[in-house]
């Protein structure tokens, strides 16, 4: 057993409640810190959790409400922006008893694992902000805005992409990178389409990409990918008015087939539109007692459909070495050993579809003429089920295993 008895754990979201969950199991004393109030609405569209995701999940016992709000999302089809189907694939492969991959808003995903660590007793202190980290050989003293200080045996970074326990324990390390889209997203009450609700339909417009999936109760639920090559500057996308989005909507999906129009005018309103950022390598991921994990270690594009499974599978693994290794340190270097093939060979295949998004007039023509056979193959099935049957075995400890 590691000689580690407690642990701070600074994010009280999808990585930070994984972990939280992951690491009583193993034995430790968790403690999280969330730097938004309990009463904070959480932030996001939604996201699909894959069913590696949900299998991690269940390494813990956690997955039960999380089906509990999520609807399931089995395969997308492409088309192109005249509305040729260019293919249908899956969203992964389904587990043991049918389940498979599930669309949820991101706010019920955080809610649904928050009650998880509730109902395990774990406390969660609401309402700081981390400004100060001492690591020294046996203990880590974590220092916050309100004056107060916290020690525990191991410090986990669970804030996402643009982590303060990142920035304070690995200095130099990378900013997040531009993906050269920006992105938003909504729900479109009351409308009738002609797509089979719970799947995908992705459409590689003339000038952007749009995606959507019929929910339950003929809700539409989608988003956009527009290209913007320069990145914007802080504020920049917010100082634009929502009238100015619709307008320039109408403008990006004026000459696509589809039902894009129609469904951005049906929403009432939607997210603010951001840039899509990621972290693709970061080396390391730990320095002495602190680790960093999901998001802030290795943010890939929503693209992947894997950014909440993978922060997911990262908490479980480093729970798991925890239990198993003899220190501290040799459990961490355990965790990303493990862990950072999986995730960079993911992020590089969503960086590879973003690509795809918005090409020119002839990068159009050649995808839309390559990616029906591309999709009709059976190895791009088999790329498409590969990240998604990954699995993790609480009782056999960290090993690499496929369904």
């Amino acid at each position: 057993m590691t000689a580690a008895r407690t642990a701070l754990v600074i994010g009280g979201g999808v990585a930070g409640s994984a972990a939280a969950v992951a690491l009583t199991r193993a034995g430790i004393d968790v403690t999280v810190v969330e730097t938004r109030d309990r009463t904070e609405p959480d932030r996001g569209s939604f996201l699909t959790l894959a069913t590696n995701g949900i299998d991690a999940l269940r390494a813990i016992g956690a997955d039960g409400r999380v089906l509990e709000a999520g609807f399931p999302t089995a395969a997308m089809t492409l088309r192109s922006h005249t509305g040729k189907r260019l293919g249908t694939t899956s969203t992964g492969s389904a587990l043991a008893d049918g389940t498979v991959s599930q669309t949820l808003r991101r706010a019920d995903l955080v809610r649904a694992l928050r009650a998880e660590v509730e109902a395990r007793g774990i406390e969660i202190r609401y309402g700081r902000r981390l400004v100060g980290l001492d690591a020294g050989p046996a203990r880590v003293r974590a220092e916050f805005d309100d004056g107060t200080v916290a020690e525990a045996d191991l410090l986990v970074g669970a804030d996402g992409i643009y982590s303060t326990v990142r920035r304070l324990a690995l200095p130099g390390s990378p900013e997040p990178a531009y993906s050269g889209l920006v992105t938003t997203g909504g729900y479109a009450p009351g409308l009738t389409l002609a797509s089979p609700p719970g799947d995908y339909e992705m459409i590689f417009g003339k000038r952007a990409f749009f995606g959507f999936a019929v929910a339950p109760g003929d809700e539409v639920w989608w988003f956009v990918n527009l290209p913007r090559r320069r990145e914007p500057a802080r504020g920049e996308l917010a100082a634009v008015g929502e009238a100015q989005w619709r307008a320039r909507f109408a403008e990006l999906y004026a000459d696509d087939a589809g039902p894009a129009l129609e469904i951005i005018a049906a929403t009432p309103d939607f997210a603010p539109m951001t840039p899509i950022q990621t972290i693709p390598r970061l080396r390391p991921w730990s320095s002495g007692r602190v680790i960093v994990i999901g998001d802030a270690a290795h943010a890939p594009s929503p693209t992947s459909g894997q950014g909440a499974s993978l922060a997911i599978e990262d908490a479980v693994v480093l729970a798991m070495s925890l239990r198993d290794r003899d220190g501290v340190e040799e459990a961490f270097a355990q965790t990303e050993t493990v862990r950072r093939p999986r995730v960079e060979a993911i992020i590089r295949t969503a960086a590879r579809i973003n690509n795809n998004k918005a090409p020119g007039p002839v990068g159009r023509l050649v995808r839309d003429a390559v990616l029906p056979r591309i999709l009709g193959s059976a190895m791009a099935q088999n790329s498409a089920n590969q990240a998604s049957e990954h699995h993790l075995d609480w009782a056999a400890g960290v090993t690499e295993k496929t369904r």
